[in-house]
């Protein structure tokens, strides 16, 4: 719904890289889905909508760069629509969402498609295009003329592109287009038909696993792609510590390389398995790996070797899960957690101040994207998150805004709360579902 004109008083600005003061209360108008005015006491006008938020933060939108809308095709498991309700309920005005849908995204007509069905959305779909037609890894996808339909990257997500010369064509092309080349990090010999990490816990259950070096192997040759074309890797969902590392030491040799990371990454590991006694929703892929490698995540954060933190959001429906574990599908919900376990796992542990983290949400998902960063000032568009740090709430069914339920974090309660997010005019109101 439209609500062009607002008043937003009592509010906290929050951007990236720039402390926030808690004393520093003010108020905030839009109007014409513009930021009209900044300031303290601002009194409203006749006709307009009035927002008390009670000292909650407001910073610039936040963008998860990894998300699958199963649109089109798939949309038994979620559609552009309910993809985009779960991303404003999780404070995100933006995505990028993933081509492995039927038909896949490998031409500019499902791209498209994709963007006029989001259009009227509050929440921005910016398309991520094939690599390969029909991903499969056999020949290039129409990138150019996918970009002019609206695709901002290029991915054959959920499978790797596998074959070396055909990611070295890939990363020579999109390099032409200035764009990145996003890559589902497996080697497939190594990795299937692993059901989780390869390690104790794996050999105690008695499961296949996938090891560690399954994705490390394609980060090393991806990033040895990279350094002689010149074209921009972006490692999807890394996992591992010396994946991490040597991320780390391709940026210091000034390689043009970036990477992204969930939250339950950094959160869950292999022993959720084991402890749940085989919940198939920690089921996903990359696996949940060892207790080491969380810090891994959490101290790559921290120093900027991950540049972003996305969900890898993967809706699968109640009768594709519930079942023997060896069978569920991998993937799990991220949208509407993802603010909650950063604040457990990044603010509240003190690996990061809150500036940084807004960095990992706000600013590095565009700059990798080469979009637009929203700003927080007056006379530009309004795209903004209202959040707080402290509150707390209880994820159920009720409140779900998706279509799938796959979580391991319903029915928990969680501290860190999205009260909404205002854009493309349109003010999207989560206060009620909290």
């Amino acid at each position: 719904m439209l609500s062009p004109n607002i008043l937003f008083k009592n509010v906290v600005i929050a951007r990236p890289k720039e402390k926030s003061e808690l004393s520093q209360v003010t108020d905030l108008r839009i109007e014409d889905g513009k930021i009209a005015k900044i300031g303290k006491n601002l009194e409203s006008n006749d006709g307009e909508e009035v927002q008390d938020m009670n000292g909650a933060f407001v910073s610039p939108g936040w963008m998860d760069m990894h998300v699958h809308l199963r649109e089109p095709g798939l949309e038994h498991k979620e559609t552009i629509i309910s993809g985009c309700e779960a991303a404003a309920a999780g404070g995100f005005t933006a995505v990028a969402c993933m081509p492995n849908t039927n038909p896949p995204v490998h031409t500019r007509d499902v791209v498209e498609y994709i963007v006029n069905r989001s259009a009227p959305l509050p929440v921005a779909v910016h398309p991520i295009g094939c690599v390969s037609k029909e991903r499969k890894g056999e020949s290039l996808a129409e990138m150019k003329d996918m970009k002019d339909g609206g695709a901002v990257a290029f991915s054959d997500d959920g499978d790797p592109v596998y074959n070396s010369k055909l990611m070295r064509t890939a990363l020579d092309y999109a390099s032409m287009l200035d764009m990145p080349i996003i890559n589902h990090m497996e080697d497939l010999q190594l990795s299937r038909p692993g059901h989780m990490h390869e390690g104790r816990v794996s050999t105690r259950l008695g499961l296949a696993g996938t090891p560690s070096i399954a994705e490390e192997i394609m980060i090393a040759r991806d990033i040895l792609l990279a350094e002689l074309t010149g074209g921009h890797v972006h490692v999807a969902h890394i996992s591992t510590r010396k994946g991490v590392e040597m991320v780390r030491e391709a940026k210091e040799k000034g390689i043009l390389v970036t990477t992204e990371v969930c939250p339950h990454h950094f959160d869950l590991t292999d022993e959720c398995i084991e402890s749940s006694g085989f919940d198939t929703n920690f089921k996903m892929h990359p696996p949940l790996r060892t207790k080491d490698d969380v810090q891994a995540m959490l101290q790559g954060l921290a120093d900027g070797t991950i540049d972003a933190i996305c969900t890898d959001h993967a809706p699968h429906s109640p009768e594709e899960k519930e079942v023997e574990f060896i069978y569920a599908p991998n993937g799990i919900l991220g949208l509407q957690t993802a603010w909650s376990i950063s604040v457990n796992r990044l603010l509240d542990s003190g690996m990061m101040k809150l500036e940084d983290i807004l960095d990992r949400l706000i600013t590095a998902p565009r700059k990798i994207l080469r979009l637009g960063e929203p700003l927080l000032k007056e006379g530009v568009k309004a795209e903004i998150t209202f959040f707080t740090t402290e509150d707390s709430w209880t994820y159920t069914q009720k409140n779900n805004c998706s279509k799938s339920r796959n979580s391991p974090y319903l029915n928990q309660t969680l501290k860190g709360t999205v009260l909404g997010i205002y854009n493309k005019g349109q003010w999207v109101d989560n206060r009620a579902n909290l």
